[in-house]
């Protein structure tokens, strides 16, 4: 539709411009051609006078002529047709006013008549005046524009539905995700432009659909089976104690020591599926946290998250040497992210060494070692240290989910720094992260910081 209607108005614009130029072009010829007619005429009536210039017969077509004599009255050849009465104009052209005269044919009954003076007269030269030739000229562009807004019609539905064919099969594509959840078939990579910009924007999107899907089967995995050995450990115990109080011997068959026994391990066992819940629903989360970035120094964060180990593990002892240090993140995330790192440190660490916590600049990062007197990390198992849910064979029997580390990572990575892990000096695990560093603030940013620090 927008194809034909483009063209039937360009085609009816160059109509209107080409008849308007086509008509003046006629009409500047006619006029010439009756001037100079008149001209021969006006030198033959010069020369024999007016009223004996030889007018011969008219041949029944071709021009008209006619001659105004000095008294008013005119002649004209024999079988020429009436000519429209001489007007007031072209008698005084014949009186001598004027010299020449060419009247339009609006008001002259379709003629267009020359007149020119001659002598003590004038002279007309007339021919009708020939619309044809613009009526055919219309008719013919009449044709030729009805041809093209059929044909552009065609034409542009035909381009119309070449063109949308790659949105049809991507209207397809997503009507196919949509019922049957399958993100699995990728739409062919046709067209070009923008069109191959869409199909390949939406193939990326189903891949990231795919991966994200993956994750969340891998996670759910991963959960099911980390669960399964605390849950299934805290269900026999209980149905241990549930059995001997049913049967009137939990007195007898459990003395007061293995009692007490048994209530710290359910203890450890819940506090462990707490952890491990909280973990989960960390990592499940997707995102660090919905909290601002602001620019912090570092060396606060550290010294927040290693009180907090403290008190959460008050036999290992944690040093500390750091070094203010400037970036900008999330501070809630960078302080879990560092109290996982001395957690973990924590749990390898004989009670006679403590752990070391050092902060300090290098370059263009921050970077923060955890450096434990533990037996240190195999090389086999440096390259997944991070990993989700992975725990070295050494670990098997120490309380953790492995989710620990993964959240370290995930923190670093969308902080845009860098995580990893080696042999410290001692022979321990020498875990490090290293944050692109920012400018310290400058004074007016500090007072603006108290101030906001005073309203809060």
């Amino acid at each position: 539709m927008i194809a034909a209607t483009a063209i039937a108005v360009s085609v009816f614009v160059s109509f209107q411009v080409a008849s308007e130029l086509m008509d003046r072009k006629l009409r500047a010829t006619a006029a010439d051609q009756l001037y100079a007619d008149s001209r021969v005429l006006a030198a033959n009536a010069e020369r024999a006078g007016l009223a004996q210039v030889p007018l011969p017969p008219y041949p029944g077509s071709g021009r008209l002529v006619r001659v105004i004599l000095p008294d008013g009255s005119t002649r004209t050849p024999v079988g020429q047709p009436a000519l429209p009465p001489v007007s007031e104009d072209a008698r005084r052209v014949a009186q001598g006013a004027a010299t020449d005269l060419l009247e339009s044919t609006d008001w002259n009954d379709g003629y267009r008549v020359y007149t020119l003076r001659s002598g003590d007269g004038a002279v007309q030269v007339a021919d009708l005046a020939d619309d044809s030739p613009i009526n055919e000229f219309g008719f013919g562009m009449l044709l030729i524009g009805l041809f093209c807004v059929a044909g552009g019609a065609l034409v542009g539905r035909a381009v119309a539905r070449t063109g949308l064919a790659p949105i049809d099969r991507l209207t397809a594509a997503a009507v196919h995700v949509a019922q049957t959840r399958d993100l699995d078939a990728d739409i062919p990579d046709e067209g070009g432009g923008e069109i191959r910009r869409l199909t390949q924007s939406i193939n990326n999107m189903l891949t990231a659909l795919r991966d994200s899907r993956q994750a969340q089967r891998l996670l759910a995995e991963d959960a099911a089976h980390e669960l399964k050995t605390p849950l299934t450990s805290l269900r026999l115990n209980v149905e241990l104690l549930i059995r001997l109080d049913r049967r009137g011997t939990l007195d007898s068959a459990l003395p007061a020591e293995s009692r007490t026994r048994l209530l710290h391990d359910l203890g450890a066992q819940l506090a462990e599926l707490s952890t491990l819940a909280a973990e989960l629903t960390e990592v499940a989360r997707g995102d660090v946290s919905d909290e601002s970035t602001e620019l912090i120094d570092l060396a606060d964060v550290v010294v927040a998250a290693a009180t907090r180990a403290r008190s959460r593990m008050p036999d290992i002892e944690v040093t500390l040497d750091v070094s203010s240090v400037w970036v900008s993140g999330r501070p809630a995330a960078l302080q879990r992210a560092v109290l996982n790192l001395i957690d973990n440190a924590g749990k390898w660490s004989p009670a006679d060494q403590p752990v070391q916590v050092r902060l300090f600049a290098e370059g263009a990062w921050a970077v923060l070692e955890v450096d434990d007197g533990g037996p240190g990390i195999d090389a086999a198992d440096v390259p997944r240290v991070f990993d989700r849910f992975y725990r070295a064979d050494s670990a098997r029997a120490l309380p953790g989910s492995g989710l620990g580390l993964s959240i370290v990572q995930r923190v670093v990575d969308a902080h845009g720094g860098r995580a990893g892990a080696a042999r410290s000096a001692r022979g321990g695990a020498l875990l490090q992260v290293g944050l692109p560093a920012a400018s310290p603030p400058t004074a007016s940013e500090w007072l603006t910081a108290g101030e906001d620090t005073a309203v809060r």
